[in-house]
């Protein structure tokens, strides 16, 4: 039987996005304000999630894992900065696993991780956990639980 097949996303699911706004300048907050995912070079300055990386792994042993992440239109340096972060914190486990893409619907899977329903995430044609405080899967304990379980 083959294993079911699950996306997760990376940034406020894997990353954590304010932990790279923490590193930047001032100055550079101002210059970028409303937009900080613009900022050239935040995304390899983020720090994962904390359980994120074990989560990740013990998922990879048990589905078909993969990352579907969004990168910023006018941001090209998150494209590359996202592959390296795959590359430094998950390593052999993720290699040749990342997709970036504005249209999360068009991947066939099981299941997708994703705290925000925006770019084709509420259109996935298989199961939306939606992650983060507030919601059924504030942590990545309760999705691996859940996840267990299936």
């Amino acid at each position: 039987m083959s294993k079911k097949i699950l996306f997760v996303d990376m940034d406020n699911v894997l990353v954590d996005f304010q932990s790279g706004i923490d590193q930047c300048p001032q100055e550079i907050i101002k210059e970028y304000k409303g937009r900080n995912d613009e900022i050239p070079g935040i995304f390899g300055k983020m720090k994962p999630l904390p359980g994120a990386i074990d989560a990740y792994r013990e998922l990879a042993e048990l589905f078909d894992t993969y990352i579907l992440s969004t990168a910023p239109w006018e941001n090209p340096s998150a494209w590359s900065d996202k592959l390296e972060w795959v590359k430094k914190y998950l390593g052999d486990v993720a290699l040749k696993r990342l997709i970036i893409s504005h249209h999360k619907e068009l991947n066939c899977g099981d299941y997708l991780i994703d705290d925000r329903s925006k770019n084709g995430a509420d259109n996935f044609k298989g199961r939306l956990l939606h992650f983060g405080p507030g919601t059924k899967y504030p942590t990545w304990q309760s999705v691996v639980l859940f996840l267990k379980n299936q």
